[in-house]
C-alpha cells in the first residue's frame, strides 16, 4: 500500500463517494497536461503503441559496442577490434556479430552527453534537471521526478481508465539492485510525486543460475553463480501472487467480493485533499486484482511456453529470457516494460561497471549475454509484425573512459558521460541511421549532442505524448515531463 495512503485518513463516507468520480474523474482532476493529436505533432507521433526499454546498469563501453575506434591508438581502441554491419560504412564491436546483422533496423546515437558521470539512473530516466550521488540510494527522496514508464502509465490511465488486464508498466527481472549483498534499492524507476500506484509492477525471477561469473576485480574472494551468465531452461518469471488465491478463497468468493466493492463505489464529491490518496487506493486495488485473477498475466510471464529454439535464440541467460518475457508482455497488452541488467551478488563493479577485469567480463559474460538477446528481440518483433508499433531503446546512465586503465587485472574503463552511445529500433524511429559523431578517441561529442532528456522527449513523442505535457507534484504544481528535453527529429523515421 502506498506510503501516501493510510486507511484511517479516509472515512467510510468518503470511500463510498469516491467511486462516482470514476476512473476518469479523479485522473482528469490530476492532469495538468494532455497528449496532443498526431496532426499537431508531426511525423511518427504516436506510432509506438508500446516501449521496451533495455537498461544495462553500470554503463557499457561505447568503444566495444556501438562506437568503435579502429584507427585510434591501442590505449584507446584496446584489444577488441570492430566488424562491419548490415549498414554500409557502419561498424560495431567485434563481440556483436548478431547485432551487426540488424544494424540496418536501428538508429544508433553516438553523441549522447550530459554532465554527471554517476550511476544516475534517476537522472537518465526522468526529467529532473540536476543530480547528486546522495540520492542514488534513496528511491523515495522528495527531489526525485517520475520515471518515464510511470508517466506513460499516468497518461494511459487517463485515456483508457485504470482497469487493465495486464499491468501497463512492468519492471524485469526484479526490483532494481535487490539481488546484491552489499547495497540497497537504487533510485530511478519509481513514480516519485505521482504516487506509488504508478511505480512499475515488478516481476520476480524464479530459476537457477548455471555458470560462475568472472570476478569483478582481482581482489574478489567470493564467487557467484550468476544468472546473467546462464540459467536453467525451467526458469520463469512471476508476479508474487499472480494467478493464485489463498486456499480458502475460491474464484466464486473472490468475484462476489469484487461485486460488493463495485456496489460501494457509487458516491460523489470526494474531497480534493483526498483525491490523490483515493486514486492510489483504487489503482493498487485494481492492479492487485488483475494479478490475482488474470490468466493472461501468468501466461505472458511463462517463457516456458515458447519453443526451445526461440528461447535459445535469445540466449539462456537472465537478460536473454527477460527480453523474451518483455516481448510476451507487450504482446499481451503491457505498454511500458523495462528490462534492467542489474548487479547480482556484489554491487561494486557489478553489471556493466567494468572498472577492472574489463576484457574477461566483456568476453565471458556481458557481450555473450547482450548480443544474441538484443538481435533476437529486434528480429522476433519484426517477424511478428510488432516492430513498427514497438519502440525498443537501449540506453544507460553514461559511457566509459576512452583511455584504458591498464593497472587493474583485465584492464578497466571508468565512468564517462561526455559522450556515449544509445540505440533505438522500431516504433517510428529511423531505420538504418547513425546520429551524431564523437571525436577520434570517443571522448567528446563532435556533432549533434543528444541529452538523456532529449531522448526521453523523443520517446514520449513516438508514444503519442507531448513532451510539453505536465504532471502535478503533491502540491499541484506542474512539472514538464521531459524537463528541458526536446524532440530530436534526427532520430525519427
Amino acid at each position: 500500500m502506498p506510503e501516501a495512503f493510510e486507511a484511517r485518513d479516509i472515512s467510510r463516507r468518503h470511500l463510498l463517494q469516491a467511486g462516482a468520480a470514476g476512473a476518469g474523474g479523479l485522473a482528469l482532476n490530476w492532469a495538468n497536461g494532455t497528449p496532443v493529436h498526431a496532426s499537431e505533432a508531426g511525423t511518427a507521433f504516436g506510432q509506438a503503441k508500446a516501449c521496451i526499454l533495455l537498461f544495462p546498469f553500470g554503463s557499457p563501453p561505447q568503444h566495444e559496442t556501438f562506437d568503435p575506434k579502429p584507427d585510434a591508438p591501442t590505449e584507446i581502441q584496446g584489444e577488441l577490434k570492430s566488424i562491419d554491419s548490415s549498414l554500409p560504412g557502419v561498424q560495431v564491436g567485434e563481440l556483436m556479430p548478431k547485432t551487426a546483422r540488424v544494424v540496418d533496423r536501428l538508429t544508433i546515437v553516438r553523441s549522447m552527453s550530459h554532465p554527471y558521470p554517476l550511476h544516475g539512473v534517476a537522472y537518465a530516466l526522468t526529467g529532473m534537471p540536476t543530480y547528486t550521488p546522495e540520492i542514488e540510494a534513496r528511491p523515495r527522496d522528495p527531489q526525485h521526478w517520475p520515471y518515464i514508464g510511470s508517466i506513460v502509465q499516468y497518461f494511459a490511465d487517463q485515456k483508457a481508465g485504470r482497469e487493465a488486464v495486464v499491468p501497463r508498466h512492468i519492471g524485469l527481472p526484479w526490483p532494481l539492485n535487490s539481488r546484491v549483498e552489499d547495497n540497497s534499492l537504487l533510485a530511478g524507476p519509481y513514480a516519485a510525486f505521482l504516487g506509488q500506484s504508478y511505480d512499475p509492477v515488478w516481476a520476480d525471477f524464479e530459476g537457477k543460475a548455471t555458470t560462475i561469473a568472472p570476478k569483478l576485480s582481482d581482489g574478489q574472494s567470493k564467487e557467484f553463480l550468476d544468472p546473467y551468465c546462464g540459467v536453467e531452461p525451467e526458469s520463469l518469471f512471476t508476479f508474487r501472487g499472480a494467478g493464485t488465491l489463498l486456499e480458502a478463497m475460491t474464484p466464486d468468493r473472490m468475484q462476489r467480493r469484487q461485486s460488493l466493492l463495485g456496489r460501494l463505489d457509487d458516491g460523489t464529491n470526494v474531497p480534493a485533499s483526498l483525491a490523490a490518496r483515493v486514486q492510489a487506493y483504487y489503482q493498487n486495488r485494481s492492479t492487485a486484482m488483475s494479478l490475482v485473477l488474470s490468466d493472461e498475466v501468468r501466461q505472458a510471464l511463462d517463457i516456458r511456453r515458447e519453443p526451445t529454439a526461440l528461447r535459445e535464440r535469445y540466449g539462456q541467460t537472465l537478460f536473454g529470457q527477460s527480453c523474451l518475457a518483455a516481448r510476451r508482455l507487450v504482446e499481451a497488452g503491457s505498454q511500458f516494460v523495462t528490462v534492467f541488467w542489474d548487479p547480482f551478488g556484489l554491487f561494486g563493479g557489478g553489471a556493466w561497471d567494468t572498472h577492472a577485469n574489463h576484457y574477461p567480463r566483456l568476453k565471458q559474460e556481458l557481450m555473450p549475454g547482450f548480443d544474441p538477446a538484443y538481435a533476437a528481440l529486434i528480429t522476433d518483433l519484426e517477424d511478428r509484425g510488432m516492430l513498427d508499433s514497438t519502440l525498443v531503446v537501449w540506453m544507460s546512465e553514461h559511457g566509459r573512459t576512452p583511455q584504458i586503465d591498464s593497472k587493474p587485472k583485465g584492464a578497466g574503463r571508468h565512468h564517462w558521460s561526455r559522450v556515449y552511445s544509445a540505440a533505438l529500433a522500431g516504433g517510428g524511429s529511423r531505420r538504418g541511421a547513425v546520429v551524431g559523431r564523437s571525436d577520434k578517441n570517443g571522448g567528446d561529442v563532435l556533432e549533434t549532442p543528444v541529452s538523456p532528456k532529449d531522448l526521453q522527449a523523443t520517446m514520449y513523442h513516438l508514444l503519442g505524448i507531448s513532451p510539453e505535457a505536465t504532471v502535478p507534484d503533491r502540491l499541484g504544481r506542474p512539472y514538464t515531463i521531459a524537463g528541458e528535453g526536446r524532440v530530436r527529429y534526427e532520430l525519427i523515421g
